[in-house]
């Protein structure tokens, strides 16, 4: 399944640390039910045979409800499982060498900080960006912030749908209108709540809002 914008609008980035009681897949589950049009499997600490396993599961979720399902940073991994796709940092693999070893069918996401790094990984094949850390983020330690000038230069850099990523809420999204993105991706403002499908639904009619303003 290839990506386009309309199913980037809401991305969804998985993460462990809110399940209280609760499995990851019934976590996704009730995402996708409230409204999330794209997820993303990241895990930053299981072995290889878990996310592996884990993938397969949360694939089959992503299949039944019809929404693209992309693995992060592992391209051995996503190969492997024949993933929709993949999405990878500035520093795990050159965007070129990820396309040779997924194919031409598959979603390649790249991350980019600078109008440079955005130019360079549609080039070399990228499906789309993602842009961030457009607001002060404590899911990532390692992101860099994104000024908002710099997101709509990025934008209007490259032909690809960008998303916007990092400390995004529903407090703060229709910040971003204006910008040229297609959509963001969130952690904490769909995963960290206590009503995922609500939380998610109603963060969805505000991107939906920002992304036609």
């Amino acid at each position: 399944m290839k990506s386009n914008k309309e199913n980037l609008l809401l991305y969804a980035v998985t993460d462990r640390s809110w399940l209280n009681g609760a499995t990851l897949y019934e976590q996704v589950e009730q995402a996708i039910q409230g409204g999330a049009t794209f997820i993303q499997l990241r895990e930053k600490n299981l072995d290889d045979e878990a996310f592996l396993e884990e993938a397969i599961q949360i694939q089959g979720l992503c299949t039944k409800y019809n929404v693209p399902f992309v693995v992060n940073d592992n391209v051995e991994i996503a190969r492997k499982m024949n993933a929709d796709g993949v999405h990878v940092g500035q520093s795990d693999m050159e965007a070129g060498n990820v396309r040779e070893i997924l194919g031409n069918d598959k979603i390649l996401g790249v991350s980019a900080q600078t109008v440079e790094q955005a130019i360079l990984a549609e080039k070399n094949g990228a499906d789309y960006l993602g842009v961030g850390a457009v607001f002060h983020t404590g899911s990532k330690d390692d992101a860099d912030d994104v000024s908002h000038e710099t997101l709509k230069a990025i934008c209007e850099a490259v032909n690809i749908p960008v998303v916007a990523i990092g400390g995004i809420s529903k407090n703060n999204v229709l910040e971003l209108s204006g910008s040229g993105i297609c959509g963001i991706a969130v952690i904490s403002a769909i995963f960290a709540q206590k009503d995922i499908v609500s939380a998610t639904a109603e963060l969805k009619q505000l991107t939906q809002k920002m992304v036609n303003s």
